[in-house]
């Protein structure tokens, strides 16, 4: 036996063995949580599917913090009318889950939330699943690329804190919004607190949630509900401008949530949704998306489109008017009080 001899290595036989191990890792490797459409594509359906699992699991955590016996409520300041803005461990759990998980899956997306980051407590993340099981309608739609670039995702991961602070919870929504080149496109308003947690969805153009289906256009005041309704908390002169511009024929109901009030609206109890003070976008870019959707509108009060845009300003100063009549009629009594 020659211990000394030489091994000669098969370079054939290594470079097979080499190739089946990558075929293997690329075959074990968990693609399907990720985007993979590369840095300057976006898969919209994919975005929906994430949107929609990232407003649930954002409204699980606001219910388990409502849960607790405290949800450490304060202040972020006031608003211009002299409103607390408040934020709670709900907000702040669920911006975690929402605004992590889509930057998990799309991390070249520009995502804007109400709530800033907060990173060192939003550690041990499960990862959002890009499988779209459970999401009733979302796998019968078509695939569909855009430019990443073009697209902006509004997130607000407790709308109606005011509400919440006080356990009125009905009007307690999650929402995520995308927006192409400034339009919304995708809205996502999850309910965490209906008897069954509810999602509402819609993608322009393409689909829509099944709770969707039988909504039906109205036209001019031909509204079965002659309701308006307002903002609860941040109503400002609203109540006065309304009875001076309609008269005493319609009733005013104030209530917590614009994505609350949005849904409303679509479902016939409300002629409209009137606003007339600053309201921030992430407010507002879901129940946008969805009530285009269906065929309604949201306008500012001088009648112009919002740009969702990442570079546009998250404040909107023109007031908002959302419904699903003719919008021309309403604008036409409302656009000379900005």
């Amino acid at each position: 036996m020659n211990l000394g001899a030489t091994v000669r290595i098969n370079r054939l036989g290594v470079c097979v063995l080499a190739g089946i191990f990558v075929l293997i890792v690329i075959y074990l490797w968990p693609w399907k949580d990720l985007d993979v459409d590369g840095p300057h594509r976006v898969n919209l359906r994919r975005l929906l599917v994430a949107s929609v699992q990232a407003a649930e699991r954002g409204g699980r955590r606001v219910a388990l913090v409502r849960s607790r016996p405290e949800i450490n409520s304060e202040s972020k300041g006031k608003t211009r009318e002299g409103a607390e803005s408040l934020v709670t461990d709900a907000d702040y759990s669920s911006h975690c889950v929402m605004y992590y998980g889509i930057k998990g899956i799309f991390p070249y997306l520009k995502v804007i939330s109400e709530e800033k980051d907060k990173e060192k407590e939003c550690s041990q993340l499960s990862p959002l699943e890009l499988d779209p099981k459970g999401n009733t309608g979302v796998e019968a739609l078509d695939d569909e690329e855009v430019d990443a670039s073009k697209i902006t995702v509004w997130i607000d991961p407790l709308d109606a804190t005011q509400e919440f602070t006080e356990n009125l919870l009905d009007c307690v929504t999650t929402m995520v919004c995308v927006a192409y080149e400034g339009n919304p496109i995708i809205g996502v308003i999850h309910k965490p607190f209906s008897q069954e947690p509810k999602t509402t969805w819609a993608w322009v153009n393409k689909g829509k949630s099944p709770n969707l289906k039988s909504v039906k256009k109205t036209y001019g005041f031909q509204s079965d509900s002659k309701t308006f309704l307002v903002s609860r908390s941040h109503s400002g002169n609203v109540t006065k401008i309304i009875k001076e511009k309609f008269g005493q024929e319609y009733e005013i109901v104030r209530s917590g949530g614009a994505g609350f009030k949005i849904l409303e609206v679509i479902a016939g109890n409300a002629s409209a949704y009137i606003h007339v003070t600053d309201i921030k976008k992430w407010d507002v870019c879901a129940g946008d998306a969805i009530i285009t959707a269906v065929n309604g509108r949201l306008m500012t009060l001088d009648g112009k489109d919002l740009d969702y845009s990442a570079e546009s300003s998250e404040k909107n100063s023109r007031g908002i008017l959302a419904s699903m009549g003719d919008i021309p009629e309403y604008i036409a009594k409302l656009k000379d009080i900005l």
